[in-house]
């Protein structure tokens, strides 16, 4: 009986571990130096290749097989010292990693690619290696290329090897195919094969998408271990492999060696992950915040019957508050990620750009494993692309300006992740030229974005770059000098609830400070009242709170209170104004005024009381009702009302540009 395996629901597999290997691919190209030929990293990318090649040639996409072969033609040249690694080599290849990419890309969302751009590349891959495009077969090639890695030669003498390849039953699921290795094998040299078949099931309990069958195989040619194990270098871990030369005499304990003692990498059962899809996730963690939300009920249940007195009772319930409360740590934590996994698409940039542009730049990166929510993650990529992009256009000099300025040659761009309370704060810093304030605050001033005469500090000169339509650039070119970027950036910061501030001083270079909360969808909240309603304030942005009296605002222009708070006069936001509330009539004491640091600045926020600190669960007002200017989202308290949470940012923003009003509608 034939049993046919859909070969498509491995698909997404095959695209995800493509993309990590175009990743490796990409970075260790751009490790590479002209001159020297570093055998680890041309391995490094030659592996990756070879995955990718295979595992197209098993999916049937033939066209990104046949492309990739032509890159390992390449890369083999280079490794066995046949070609020298210059720029233009390098370059070369980061081409054809691109247009892999997009062919990867196109195979997926099911739509033609540009063959035109491939067939450039193609051709100048073979102007590297001519042999690439021989009627060879693929496994013959690989065969002789295999011979001069190991430092064979067409007269190296023969070997015979005998193979046990036993894959484990999931090995299906990630999408490799055992004939397609056999093959492979067997275009080495003269072959023999036997099926194992002793762990094949009853009929009953077959299932077809498992692997039983295991295989014993003989082999001799001018063959090297190391080819034997390059033909199953990317089922690593997804099987049991034995290779032994017959000349060798071992007893039947050395074939039943550990992988790590054939000299296999161990597959640490600690480093295993599972792939899950994102939306399962986000179903978790949506279960996960409404079990928090009714142990806060049945918190403020028990405190309302009485129950205080049952010791038993409360130490069940103290004790589900700290299960609750690590289950949800746990999960969220599945949801983050390193932020070196946006990190990856810097070195690129910088290195096309920098050659585009004529200058030398170094790249700097610390705290890579700094974790972030993976929709934060997503979002913070393009911001952080065009701060880099903006670094070296604006920022670095060419060499020889440098020099005369007494720096180096190479700038140096650097990335710095780190925890900072309840934020991650990302610093992009260059030695450049740095900001010319008082061309900033003139161009300015002429495109109407600020009055003539208006006094400002340095801090808010340098912040304006982040004005629509501001742009100090002289000429337009492709990546900057049209005024649009550095206000999208801050607004997609900001639409994540984070801030953006820079320093800068000319002659020495710019810092770009990033401040970004670790998710989107916890929050550590202070519980105020307005009238009577409840809002929800971001605890890790309030300073301090203190005693308010009316007596000690000042209002300026007509519209705008001030509140003297230190040293320093800061604007005051009433909510009962902002959102038409009905104040309290009967207050019996003053009202508070909650102080909020918004980057380097201070706010006030005017509210009848405090009730206490929450850690509340957002649900997205957008989703649930439409988006409201002021707040982020709202969350349902122990007693099951529904509390609105303040986006202070935002408001600042806001009253900024309006005085004390803000739209709701």
């Amino acid at each position: 009986m034939e049993i046919d395996i859909n070969l498509s629901q491995f698909h997404d597999i095959f695209f995800e571990e493509s993309f990590e290997g175009i990743e490796i691919m990409e970075s260790e190209l751009l490790n590479l130096s002209p001159g020297t030929a570093d055998k680890e990293i041309i391995n490094t990318i030659f592996r990756a290749a070879h995955s990718i090649k295979g595992s197209a040639g098993t999916f049937g996409f033939s066209e990104i097989s046949d492309f990739t072969h032509n890159m390992e033609t390449v890369l083999d040249k280079m490794r066995n010292d046949e070609l020298v690694i210059t720029q233009q080599l390098i370059s070369v290849l980061l081409s054809a990693v691109d247009s892999l990419n997009n062919m990867l890309i196109s195979h997926r969302e099911a739509r033609p690619y540009d063959t035109t751009l491939v067939e450039n590349v193609t051709a100048q891959l073979e102007r590297l290696a001519p042999h690439a495009s021989t009627d060879t077969p693929p496994a013959k090639q690989e065969t002789s290329q295999g011979n001069r890695q190991a430092g064979g030669s067409d007269h190296s003498p023969e070997q015979r090897w005998r193979i046990g390849f036993f894959p484990f039953e999931k090995l299906f699921y990630s999408g490799n195919d055992p004939l397609r290795l056999i093959r492979e094998l067997k275009a080495l040299g003269e072959f023999a094969i036997k099926a194992e078949v002793d762990n094949l099931p009853d009929f009953d309990d077959l299932d077809v998408h498992n692997c039983y069958l295991g295989w014993r195989i003989q082999i001799q040619g001018q063959i090297t271990r190391e080819q034997i194990e390059e033909v199953f270098a990317w089922v690593e871990g997804d099987c049991r492999l034995e290779i032994t030369r017959e000349i060798e005499r071992r007893s039947p304990e050395d074939r039943r060696k550990s992988p790590e003692q054939s000299g296999r990498r161990k597959t640490d059962t600690e480093s295993r992950s599972i792939r899950v899809s994102t939306d399962k996730i986000d179903n978790l963690l949506n279960l996960v915040g409404e079990l928090v939300i009714t142990q806060s009920i049945l918190n403020r249940v028990c405190n309302d019957l009485g129950m205080d007195s049952s010791d038993k009772f409360l130490t069940c319930l103290e004790q589900l508050e700290r299960n609750t409360r690590e289950l949800q740590e746990q999960t969220m934590s599945i949801r983050m990620l390193p932020v070196d996994n946006t990190f990856q698409r810097i070195p690129r940039i910088v290195h096309d750009l920098s050659i585009a542009q004529g200058k030398q730049v170094t790249l700097e990166f610390s705290g890579e494993t700094t974790e972030l929510d993976k929709t934060v993650l997503e979002k913070i990529g393009d911001p952080l692309v065009h701060l880099v992009r903006n670094a070296i256009d604006h920022g670095i000099e060419t060499p020889d300006i440098r020099v005369s300025k007494g720096k180096p040659e190479q700038g140096t761009i650097k990335i710095n992740a780190s925890h900072e309370g309840g934020y991650v704060i990302l610093r992009i810093s260059d030695d450049g030229n740095g900001i010319n304030s008082d061309k900033l605050l003139a161009t300015a001033i002429e495109n109407n974005l600020v009055a003539e005469g208006e006094e400002l500090s340095e801090s808010q000169i340098h912040n304006m770059i982040f004005l629509p339509g501001l742009s100090t650039s002289n000429e337009v070119t492709d990546i900057s000098g049209r005024g649009v970027g550095m206000d999208v950036v801050k607004r997609n910061i900001s639409d994540l609830g984070g801030t953006v501030d820079v320093w800068s001083e000319q002659g020495t270079g710019s810092t770009f400070t990033i401040s970004l909360p670790l998710t989107l969808a916890i929050l550590d909240g202070q519980v105020v009242r307005v009238g009577k309603q409840i809002f929800i304030m971001p605890l890790h942005s309030i300073k301090e709170t203190l005693i308010f009296h009316d007596r000690d605002a000042n209002t300026v222009a007509a519209k705008v209170e001030l509140y003297k708070y230190r040293d320093e006069y800061i604007p005051l936001i009433r909510l009962t104004e902002l959102f038409n509330i009905e104040p309290e009539t009967s207050v019996d004491h003053p009202e508070l005024l909650v102080v909020f640091d918004i980057g380097d600045k201070h706010i006030g926020i005017v509210v009848d009381d405090v009730i206490g600190q929450q850690q509340v669960v957002i649900k997205s007002l957008e989703n649930n009702y439409k988006s409201v200017p002021g707040l982020t989202g709202a969350t349902v308290l122990g007693d099951g009302s529904v509390a609105l949470i303040l986006d202070v940012l935002g408001l600042a923003t806001q009253h900024k540009e309006t005085g004390n009003r803000v739209t709701t509608a």
